[in-house]
């Protein structure tokens, strides 16, 4: 069984020709006009394949970042827009050097987690015992369905 053979049988052969098609079309620049194609043509090619996924990542979350935002008006979020599809590379670094570190959504999201954390921690077990006796005399839930929940809340 040749190598070929074996890699095709350990890849899917759509995600084989992707990365086949991908690394053949970013090295195709240097071989043109000649037959030959070497190692060192594919992984170049694969280098600069992982940068263009990096830089496509990094490029989708500023839009995010930016249409996120409560803190730009329209106008604002508008131009950075322009300037991101304008100059796309130098367009994310100049905003991500002059994002503020925090913003009043950052502060607000991390208001909204702090206080769902302080109210999941404010429930004890005593007060789960409490609703379910409760539940339990009013006829919502059955003697069985009580011991589990019991059993599951005091065992966490």
């Amino acid at each position: 069984m040749s190598a070929l053979e074996n890699l095709r049988r350990t890849m899917a052969r759509p995600t084989l020709l992707l990365l086949g098609l991908t690394a053949l079309l970013v090295a195709g620049c240097n071989q043109v006009g000649t037959s030959s194609f070497t190692f060192w043509d594919a992984f170049w090619s694969m280098i600069m394949f992982f940068f263009l996924i990096t830089f496509l990542f990094i490029f989708i979350s500023l839009f995010a970042d930016i249409f996120r935002r409560n803190d730009m008006t329209g106008g604002m979020k508008a131009l950075w827009i322009i300037f991101l599809v304008v100059l796309p590379f130098l367009g994310c670094l100049i905003y991500i050097v002059m994002r503020p570190k925090v913003t009043a959504q950052d502060v607000q999201m991390m208001a909204q987690a702090d206080a769902a954390n302080k109210a999941a921690a404010s429930v004890s077990v005593a007060d789960q015992l409490t609703k379910l006796d409760q539940l339990k005399a009013a006829g919502t839930i059955n003697e069985q369905q009580y011991q589990d929940l019991k059993t599951k809340a005091i065992n966490g």
